[in-house]
């Protein structure tokens, strides 16, 4: 009952703020819909006054949310300030494209997730497990932004294969194209989380002892799979919520009528009563998403859970292999040799004669559709784009760690549902829009997945024996959290942050293109990759430069992570080599 009593005071805070958009952004409503429905009456007070009168704006927001709310009782979802029809229907049937195509990539999602983890499932059931991978594939697929990889695969599979149709929704055929798109970069997502928690799992003493027992390989991996997957459930939960509400890019190029694009239009053009409900409706699905992966980790965990009988997850110092710190520091150099050399360039410098040039000793990169310099906007942009996203993920670790401990389930599910141009469209209403509100609004939502993934940890390492035994010797809460329980969690939890970061530049980025972060012409990976893709047949370079930056920018920061983790492996190794040595102590 608590469980939802929470989730339901989260959702009735997020609706109302909603509700109360137009007042934070200093809009008036009545001329949004006269601009909509009657573009050739002129906005006098008179009309003004008509049309709140006639749309129940004229009562002040309370009274409006009052009215909505006592409409939602009776399953009315009130009607478009735009169409002037019911919102209903259309919030509804977006939704069940939305849940179609979701449900189809989340299959693709955890099909690839368990096709990164083969390896690891394979020769962990073996004992075979000595070295880690640095999962720089996985780390490439999850920087891919989904935008580019939806219209690669409609450019080639579509257009020049013919295999599958480029646009529309309806037949089953419709929906591989985007469902790869989505499913691939969620998919690589969950395949790191997993991959990283494997190792843990198959140097437990049960798995030992079945070894030795002759259990069957298959038997084994099925048993770490069982024991890692109450951590990873709450992610799998955000990424249906995800999937769901976030798929704007992906919809609006197929073409595709799902909840994501209804609520971004609705949001656009102040059409309250759509946006509210498709809002509405996100939530529910957060709050449904967040309760079956609750009981379904309750479920696999089982009686060990409550008794206090659960080991926790302690990852063994496997080196990883030795070719990651040299790969690491190669691609660290290259990365900034390209950022200094564009920074030596003038990024704003049009030269109309070379729109779209070729790379070439005066471009090495090309240019861009204005004749600009690719490696200039792509040096310029580096600092731009990298730090903030660098900085976001630190406040969102952060922040995550901080909900995660406190179990703030409601408010997580409820930030995980809101996708971050929705918060970025609030945040620019109040403080305007610009770099900072950009952050601020990426910063409110990001910090969800980095959360559910603290919170199920931490659940599981209270579940610990050792916990019950600090707890009988008198620790108390914060000792036990500092010095026996965020030891087990900061490790996963900081890899899984680091694997975030080209998202959240992504996101950034995306916010600019909007016209609710750093303005144009100011240099942007992601605005560079939005603004180029109108020209991606006939100028592939000026999109790929960005987006194998965004690449690389994973890649470096999962190389670096194993690097420093390889190194740590190497330490314990030493130290634990030192203390079987006779005569040591």
């Amino acid at each position: 009952m608590k469980y939802l009593a929470g989730r339901l005071g989260a959702l009735l805070a997020v609706v109302a703020v909603i509700g109360l958009l137009p007042r934070l952004t200093r809009t008036d409503p009545a001329l949004t819909i006269l601009h909509a429905r009657y573009a050739d009456r002129p906005p006098t007070p008179a009309v003004l006054d008509a049309i709140r009168a006639e749309t129940g704006l004229d009562g002040g927001p309370l009274h409006v949310l009052g009215g909505w709310a006592s409409g939602l009782l009776h399953g009315d979802l009130g009607e478009s300030w735009v169409s002037g029809q019911p919102v209903g229907p259309d919030v509804t049937s977006a939704l069940g494209v939305s849940l179609t195509l979701m449900g189809t990539s989340l299959a693709v999602a955890v099909l690839l997730a368990l096709a990164l983890a083969a390896g690891t499932l394979r020769r962990g059931a073996r004992r075979t497990l000595v070295t880690t991978r640095a999962g720089v594939g996985a780390a490439v697929l999850a920087a891919l932004p989904e935008f580019l990889l939806a219209a690669v695969l409609a450019t080639v599979l579509a257009v020049q294969l013919g295999w599958f149709p480029a646009l529309g929704w309806g037949g089953p055929e419709q929906l591989v194209l985007p469902a790869l798109a989505m499913g691939v970069p969620a998919g690589a997502l969950l395949g790191r989380l997993l991959d990283d928690a494997l190792p843990a799992a198959f140097a437990e003493p049960w798995a030992r002892a079945a070894t030795a027992h002759g259990m069957p390989a298959r038997r084994i991996a099925g048993g770490a799979l069982r024991r890692t997957l109450p951590a990873l459930l709450p992610q799998l939960g955000l990424v249906v919520v995800g999937l769901t509400g976030g798929a704007v890019a992906v919809e609006t190029l197929y073409a595709i009528p799902g909840l994501g694009g209804t609520a971004l239009a609705a949001a656009l053009a102040q059409d309250l009563p759509v946006l509210q409900a498709c809002v509405l409706l996100l939530l529910l699905l957060g709050v449904a998403a967040g309760l079956a992966a609750r009981l379904a980790s309750r479920a696999l965990l089982g009686p060990a859970r409550a008794d206090g009988a659960l080991p926790p997850l302690v990852a063994p110092p496997l080196p990883t292999r030795r070719t990651v710190a040299a790969a690491a520091l190669v691609l660290a150099a290259l990365l900034a040799a390209v950022v200094v050399t564009g920074l030596l360039r003038d990024p704003l410098y049009a030269d109309t004669a070379a729109r779209l040039a070729t790379p070439s000793a005066a471009h090495p990169l090309g240019t861009d559709s204005l004749g600009r310099d690719i490696l200039a906007r792509l040096g310029h942009g580096a600092a731009r784009t990298v730090l903030t996203a660098v900085a976001v993920s630190a406040v969102t670790l952060l922040l995550g760690l901080l909900a995660g401990a406190a179990r703030a389930g409601a408010l997580t599910e409820t930030a995980n549902a809101l996708p971050a141009v929705l918060a970025g469209l609030v945040v620019a209403g109040i403080v305007g829009p610009g770099p900072w509100g950009a952050a601020a609004a990426v910063a409110a939502v990001s910090w969800a997945p980095l959360a559910a993934h603290t919170s199920a940890l931490c659940a599981q390492e209270r579940a610990a024996p050792h916990i019950a035994v600090a707890r009988a010797l008198g620790a108390g809460r914060g000792h036990r959290l500092r010095r026996h329980i965020l030891p087990g969690v900061l490790p996963p939890v900081v890899r899984h942050a680091v694997l975030r970061i080209p998202a959240i530049a992504l996101a950034l980025a995306s916010l600019g293109f909007l016209g609710l972060g750093t303005p144009a012409p100011a240099p942007e990976w992601g605005r560079m990759l939005s603004e180029n893709m109108p020209y991606a047949e006939r100028a592939p370079w000026a999109v790929l430069a960005p987006a194998a930056g965004l690449a690389a920018l994973g890649a470096l920061a999962v190389l670096t992570s194993a690097a420093v983790r390889s190194r740590g492996a190497d330490d314990d190794g030493h130290r634990d080599h030192v203390r079987t040595q006779p005569g040591r102590r």
